[in-house]
């Protein structure tokens, strides 16, 4: 058991009915968690966030939208804490609410499991909580307060050249946000495939397309075995499988885990640095750990371009903290900036 002074303090709302307090017996049966409160939603939530200020904020809702998703943001907005937001599969296979939850700030949105602490989907949400309760939110504005932002063009360090072939792209915590705001801004126009890794828990990458697929001007897929890079568009790698490029084909494998993930941002891009090389695009996005700061590397050596988020922007600031430590990064910029400069290098004779 860890000493009072590690424990990590969970608030817990609940809302709506049905098996209340199964997940509170759960959180408690943990020794590395102090329950500081359980509180039901609503406007005292917001106050009792501010007063007992938690290590991480658990979500039990039976009905997410839109009391849930407008607490989200309302805490995002006054007192940034990070949030696992629990209901049922109804809710967590819905791209609309995986929309409105990402948008909201929420990190994590996780299927209710069984009462049993032992099965593989309640210690999957304890370790889930655990890892996102060290995360260190930022505030999140809302919409109208954005337009106010505005984003300079930085300079080029690699000179834009119709040369580069192929964009892949890594990101953890805080990715589905921020490949959001990327991927929706790369015209129809844009001609180059991109490749996304995206650390998620299982089940939820066909959501994340889904949810994707209608804000995109590109087409966008689940990544196959033995699909060819031959038309431009987005391929995301699928649950568990590591996402490589032979040549111009794409090839899933079992291989071990890579700084703890599968797929992993270092495999990918390690591969494209060596199919593509210099005409190669790698960027990585928010997230914990260090997981693609050796692919870009590769990339780095082998003559492509690599960027980085920065870390006003990020979520979590690890996996670019780790590539720019290394010296391999190019660019640190913000999403937005990201995708004008995706079109810059892809297109250089297109005014941005």
């Amino acid at each position: 058991m860890k000493s009072n002074a590690k424990l990590i303090r969970v608030l817990v709302i609940e809302g709506g009915v049905g098996r209340q307090g199964e997940l509170l017996g759960l959180l408690q049966a943990d020794r590395d968690f102090e329950i500081v409160a359980a509180i039901s939603s609503g406007p005292a939530a917001l106050k009792t966030v501010a007063s007992l200020k938690p290590n991480i904020i658990v979500m039990e809702l039976a009905q997410l939208l839109p009391d849930g998703v407008s607490l989200a943001r309302c805490i995002m907005q006054e007192t940034p804490t990070p949030i696992v937001i629990v209901t049922s599969r109804t809710f967590t296979d819905d791209p609309r609410v995986i929309t409105a939850v990402t948008e909201a700030g929420v990190l994590a949105l996780m299927e209710k499991p069984a009462s049993d602490a032992l099965s593989k989907p309640a210690e999957e949400l304890l370790r889930t909580i655990k890892s996102m309760s060290a995360v260190k939110v930022i505030r999140r504005w809302d919409a109208e307060r954005l337009k106010l932002s505005t984003f300079a063009p930085r300079p080029c360090v690699v000179a834009p050249a119709p040369g580069f072939q192929v964009v892949a792209i890594g990101a953890s915590t805080g990715g589905p946000q921020a490949l959001q705001e990327i991927l929706t801004r790369l015209p129809a126009s844009f001609p180059l495939p991109i490749l996304v890794v995206q650390h998620i828990a299982p089940g939820f990458v066909d959501s994340l397309i889904a949810w994707l697929r209608p804000l995109c001007h590109l087409p966008i897929q689940l990544a196959g075995a033995h699909m060819v890079l031959s038309v431009p568009g987005i391929y995301v790698a699928p649950t568990d499988h590591h996402l490589v490029v032979h040549g111009r084909t794409l090839v899933l494998t079992k291989d071990p885990l890579v700084s703890g993930h599968r797929p992993a941002a270092t495999v990918l891009f390690r591969s494209i640095a060596a199919a593509y090389g210099t005409t190669a695009i790698g960027v990585l996005l928010t997230g914990m750990g260090d997981d693609g700061a050796g692919g870009l590397s590769s990339i780095k050596q082998a003559g492509g371009a690599t960027i980085a988020q920065n870390e006003s922007s990020s979520v979590v600031f690890g996996m670019p903290a780790a590539a720019i430590s290394l010296g391999v990064v190019d660019y640190v910029l913000a999403p937005q900036e990201i995708a004008a400069l995706l079109v810059k290098l892809a297109l250089p004779s297109r005014e941005i």
